[in-house]
């Protein structure tokens, strides 16, 4: 049975070009750090992908330092910063919530937007030096963050502002000088390169501690040999990437998916769906049922979606999102993401559809029987 992949979010396919960087890579082998010719040819190779990828948020490259994924790049930044108090929005990430016991939450609205208010309250209560985390795109709902008026905000106490900008790379414009942000977070596996390779830009004249020590590769901000490989596929897929064309096209079929559920299933709810989102992202919740149970049951039926973060060890957890906007238990708890990517077509809408409204069959009498 062909699979409806709708989990783009979580990873997206590996590119083509990327493959072939990858691969080439591979074939030319050579450290980056040696001086001989094939040493050479590997740091020019390094370089190159460098320039791709900062190009894809038009940032400087010798801002941009390789890590070996997102979470490494969000640590990276906010214990890097040496900040005594580090603040993020209640919605961010795990790998940001998780960085520092002492970490502090700041709330967000119904809307599932940051609350600008708390977050000036915050930083006005205690005058250590801090650093604030906020996402640019939300990866459960595809919410925007008002990172540009959090900035001003951090600018007038004194703090410096992260932007872990992983989902929205490739799927929104991004210019991360205009935008202003001390540290911008990246991935590559997120739009299209493989797994396990990341980037921080860091802006000019901001100094951080390394976190990971040895030699000096990385501006000696990251010591190992860097992932070669790696990097000249998280390169390749940011030069595609850059033409975010068809990914902001892809709001049509979102917009379509959901006017099929709430006409399959009035009683849905739409996380957001009044709010500025990214173009290939939809939170749906089917009050009283289990998100588990909606995910199994796709899944059989041939479509994969997901229901809260990646990243939680194949486990299916109540979404810290989803509670941080207030919303009920009873509808949290059904909660799925449906997230469009670059191998995505039309007919994927009408595939997701059937196998919604079949679910949605299966499942009532087991949520009335429960």
């Amino acid at each position: 049975m062909a699979i409806t992949y709708l989990d783009h979010n979580a990873t997206t396919p590996v590119r083509p070009e990327a493959m072939q960087a990858v691969l080439a890579a591979m074939q030319e082998g050579g450290n980056p750090s040696s001086v001989h010719a094939a040493g050479r040819t590997a740091r020019k190779r390094l370089e190159q992908a460098r320039r791709e990828v900062a190009a894809l948020i038009g940032g400087d490259p010798a801002g941009l330092v390789f890590t070996s994924g997102g979470t490494e790049a969000n640590a990276l930044a906010l214990l890097g910063s040496g900040r005594p108090r580090i603040l993020y929005s209640a919605i961010e990430h795990d790998s940001v919530r998780a960085v520092h016991p002492q970490a502090e939450p700041v709330p967000v609205t119904s809307d599932g937007v940051l609350d600008l208010g708390a977050l000036d309250a915050l930083l006005a209560s205690d005058s250590r030096p801090a650093i604030i985390s906020l996402m640019l795109a939300n990866n459960e709902t595809g919410i925007l963050q008002p990172v540009t008026e959090a900035r001003e905000i951090a600018r007038r106490h004194g703090a410096l502002i992260h932007c872990d900008a992983i989902q929205a790379a490739g799927k929104l414009p991004l210019d991360v000088t205009a935008l202003g942000v001390d540290l911008m977070s990246l991935s590559g596996h997120k739009i299209g390169g493989p797994p396990g390779v990341g980037a921080l830009y860091i802006r000019p004249g901001l100094d951080l501690a390394a976190i990971q020590r040895g030699g000096g590769q990385e501006r000696r901000l990251r010591g190992g040999t860097e992932n070669l490989p790696g990097i000249a596929g998280f390169g390749a897929a940011a030069r595609v990437a850059a033409d975010i064309d068809r990914v902001q096209a892809l709001a049509v079929w979102r917009d379509a998916l959901e006017a099929g559920v709430l006409a399959a299933t009035p009683q849905a709810v739409i996380v957001g769906q009044d709010m500025p989102r990214l173009p290939n992202t939809s939170c749906i919740a089917l009050p009283g049922m289990k998100a588990e149970n909606i995910v199994m049951a796709l899944d059989l039926a041939g479509v994969a979606v997901s229901a809260g973060s990646a990243c939680s060890s194949g486990k299916v957890t109540a979404s810290h999102v989803l509670a941080a906007m207030g919303l009920p238990p009873g509808i949290a708890g059904g909660a799925i993401r449906v997230s469009f990517g670059w191998t995505s077509m039309a007919a994927d809408v009408d595939a997701f559809l059937a196998a919604w409204s079949q679910t949605a069959r299966r499942l009532r009498p087991m949520a009335v029987a429960s």
